[in-house]
C-alpha cells in the first residue's frame, strides 16, 4: 500500500527544496519525492528527513539538573550515586520517556549509549530506529567481557534496534579492554577527549576525576587521543572531541574515525567548544547528537541545531561559519554517515526507508517562508512537529500525546526516587 504525504516544502537534503512537494512511501521505502499534493498535506509546514541523534543516553531523560555547575569528576559522581537508587524497572520508564522525547523532536534514530541496556526495549517499542551500545567500565578486558555478556543477555535485536558495546572513555578503560569491544564485531562507540579533567587525569593523575581514581586507568602520560591512537579506525565512533588540537584533527581524519558532536552538553559541563569547523574541513565524519538531560535540558535536536550554529560562529568568529543549511546536512545525512547507515537514512531519497518529519512552520519568525532551511532549523522546536515517521509508521503525532503524557509521569516518579522525595503527576 503506497502512502503519501505533501507540504509547502520539502527538504530532501541531498537535493534542493521543493515548494509544494509530496513524498510517497510503500512497505517502508521511499518510491517518490517531488512537486506534487496529496491527500494529507501540512500547510504551512515543511518535510524533513527524520533526524539522526548521533549521541543520546535514553536512560538518563530524567537526569536534568543533577550536580549542576560542578566539575565534570564530581559531576560523574553525583550521577554515579543518583542512578543506584534506580531498579531495573525505573530504569526502562526513564528509557521509554527519552525514546518518546526524541520522537516528539522530530528524531527517527538514535546511536545511544545505554549503562543498564533498557534503552534497547524503550526504543523497540517506541518505534524508534536505534543502535544501542551497551556501556562497560573495566580495566581487565575479562571484566568488560563478563560486562557485555550480563548485558547482552537482558536485550534483544529487532528489524530497527540493532546492539553495539560501548568501551566508557579512556580512562575509565584499557587499550586491551578496547580492543575486545573491536574484536566483537558489533558497532561500538565510545566518549573521548571530552573536557580538560579527562586530559589532566591521562597525562598526570591530576584533577577532579582523582577524587574516583580508584576505579580508573592508569595515567599513560598521554593526552585523550594519542591514548587510544593504537585503536582508533572507522568502526569507533568517538562522541564529543573537544580536547583535541590539529594534529589530533589530522590523526582523527586519516584514520576515518567518525565523532558526535554535542554543544550543549559541552557548554552546560563547562568543558569547551569542539572544533567543529576545522574537524569538517579535515574531512572527519561528523554527526550532531543531543547527549542527555543529564548534561543539557532536552532531547531538543532543533536547539542542538542553533547551538551548534550560535559555537561555531562565535569560535570561529564568522558568521558563515555554519549555516542552516549546513546544520541541517550535520543532524540527518552527516549523522547518518557517522553511525555507517546513509545508504538507508539521512536523506529523503527514492530506496531510502520512509524516516520523515513534518515540521509547522507556522506563526514563527520565518513565516512566510524566505529560507526553509532557515524556519526549519531557527523556528523550529518539538512543539512544531507535527509527525514523526520510521519506515512509513507513525511513531508520533501532535494531535495524540497521551502516550508522552504518561510515560513523562512514570518517568517522573523514578526521578522522584532518584532525589528521595515523593513529586506530583506533571499536567
Amino acid at each position: 500500500m503506497t502512502t503519501a504525504v505533501s507540504a509547502d516544502w520539502v527538504l530532501p537534503v541531498d537535493s534542493p527544496p521543493i515548494e509544494g512537494g509530496v513524498v510517497r512511501y510503500e512497505d517502508g521505502r521511499i518510491v517518490e519525492v517531488g512537486p506534487g499534493r496529496a491527500e494529507r498535506h501540512f500547510a504551512k509546514a515543511a518535510i524533513v528527513p527524520g533526524f539522526v541523534n548521533a549521541h543520546t543516553h535514553l536512560e538518563y531523560a530524567s537526569y536534568a539538573g543533577f550536580g549542576d555547575g560542578m566539575p565534570f569528576g564530581p559531576w560523574i559522581t553525583t550521577h554515579i550515586a543518583r542512578k543506584r537508587q534506580l531498579d531495573a524497572e525505573g530504569m526502562l520508564a526513564v528509557a521509554r520517556l527519552g525514546a518518546l522525547e526524541c520522537l516528539r523532536s522530530g528524531v527517527t534514530t538514535v546511536a545511544d549509549y545505554s549503562f543498564s541496556g533498557a534503552a534497547a526495549q524503550a526504543a523497540a517499542e517506541a518505534g524508534l530506529r536505534a543502535i544501542v551500545y551497551l556501556e562497560v567500565f573495566a580495566v581487565p578486558p575479562a571484566d568488560a567481557e563478563q560486562q557485555w555478556h550480563e548485558k547482552r543477555a537482558l536485550v534483544e535485536e529487532t528489524p530497527l534496534v540493532r546492539i553495539g558495546i560501548s568501551p566508557h572513555a579512556p580512562y575509565t578503560c584499557s587499550l586491551d579492554t578496547y580492543r575486545f569491544c573491536l574484536s566483537l564485531g558489533v558497532p561500538v562507540g565510545t566518549h573521548l577527549a571530552e573536557s580538560p579533567n579527562e586530559t589532566e587525569w591521562l597525562l598526570n593523575g591530576g584533577g577532579p576525576l582523582a577524587e574516583i581514581g580508584m576505579f580508573l586507568v592508569e595515567p599513560p602520560g598521554k593526552r585523550p587521543v594519542a591514548a587510544l591512537e593504537p585503536v582508533l579506525g572507522p568502526e569507533l565512533l568517538c562522541a564529543h572531541c573537544v580536547e583535541v588540537d590539529e594534529p589530533e584533527i589530522a590523526l582523527l581524519a586519516a584514520r576515518d574515525v567518525p565523532v558526535a558532536h554535542c554543544p550543549r552538553s559541552n557548554a552546560v559541563l563547562g568543558c569547551g567548544v569542539a572544533p567543529l569547523t576545522a574537524l569538517r574541513a579535515a574531512g572527519v565524519r561528523v554527526g550532531l547528537g543531543t547527549d542527555s538531560p543529564a548534561s543539557t535540558p532536552s532531547f531538543d535536536v532543533f536547539e542542538e541545531l542553533r547551538t551548534a550554529i550560535y559555537a561555531a560562529r562565535a569560535r570561529e568568529q564568522r558568521a558563515d561559519a555554519l549555516g542552516a543549511t549546513e546544520a541541517l546536512v550535520l543532524a540527518t545525512i552527516d549523522s547518518a554517515r557517522a553511525l555507517r547507515l546513509d545508504a538507508e537514512v539521512g536523506t529523503l531519497t527514492v530506496g531510502k526507508r520512509a524516516d520523515l518529519t513534518v515540521v509547522s512552520l507556522a506563526g514563527s519568525p520565518y513565516h512566510p517562508v524566505e529560507d526553509p532551511a532557515a524556519a526549519v532549523v531557527f523556528g523550529g522546536s518539538p512543539d512544531r512537529v507535527l509527525e514523526t515517521i520510521v519506515d512509513g509508521q507513525t511513531r508520533y503525532r501532535k494531535a495524540i500525546q497521551t502516550q508522552w503524557r504518561e510515560a513523562r509521569n512514570i518517568a517522573s516518579a523514578a526521578r522522584a526516587r532518584m532525589l528521595g522525595s515523593p513529586q506530583p503527576p506533571l499536567p
